[in-house]
């Protein structure tokens, strides 16, 4: 097996607002070995999250194809394609996206659960991986009793859940204070090295970038 858990070639996104299209995407090549820890830097509108769309199988490019462990995502079935979303990839977002009438152990076990996860199986998983992020003592408290650190945290708890391979996380501490963001980071960091993951962070924050390896930068729908 290759050395690369994926690569874009010549990938392409377009959108259409009213009568104007939007080259998102322009031709990005890219290309991430197994277990790296990647930074995706570029302001806002550069193409950041509509690139870790197209690589996490979210969306789907205009043009170019993307490859995962040496196959084309485009030849998967929207079954297989649905398994790859569940199952090798967690997502962590800016907005948390947590179900509000549920409370952290719920929003982390509801995604082990699609996977078929046995019911006490995911509960299991899912207090391990809260007590592991450091929510040990509010596993039953809602996301609207929680902090956006303790929220986000769930979040991350919650893309783990299925243990992926390829964790990719939008602007993770957008929504967050600096020092609260920095934790968040080092979380991630160190979760990736426990977990032998593949991470790759999108954030305009330098401070960010700069706590990766390698840093990727995007502007204005190419790398550069």
């Amino acid at each position: 097996m290759s050395d690369l858990i994926l690569s874009a070639r010549r990938l392409k996104k377009t959108y259409v607002v009213g009568k104007r299209t939007l080259e998102v995407l322009r031709g990005v090549d890219l290309e991430i070995p197994r277990g790296d820890f990647v930074a995706l830097r570029g302001a806002s509108g550069t193409g950041k999250s509509t690139l870790l769309h197209l690589i996490g199988g979210l969306d789907t490019p205009k043009a170019g194809e993307i490859i995962y462990n040496g196959e084309n995502l485009a030849a998967y079935s929207e079954s297989r394609l649905t398994k790859f979303r569940n199952r090798s990839v967690g997502f962590v977002f800016q907005a948390y996206h947590l179900l509000p009438e549920l409370t952290a152990l719920e929003n982390v076990c509801l995604t082990a659960r699609i996977a078929r996860l046995p019911a006490a199986a995911a509960e299991k998983r899912g207090r391990e991986l809260l007590a592991r992020v450091g929510l040990g003592e509010r596993l039953e408290h809602k996301p609207s009793e929680l902090s956006g650190g303790e929220q986000q945290r769930v979040a991350i708890a919650r893309a783990l859940v299925n243990e992926p391979e390829l964790l990719l996380a939008d602007e993770p501490t957008g929504n967050l204070d600096s020092h609260t963001g920095g934790e968040i980071i080092e979380l991630l960091k160190g979760l990736r090295a426990e977990k032998q993951m593949t991470l790759i962070i999108a954030t305009h924050d330098a401070k960010v970038a700069a706590t990766a390896p390698r840093v990727i930068e995007l502007v204005d729908g190419l790398i550069i």
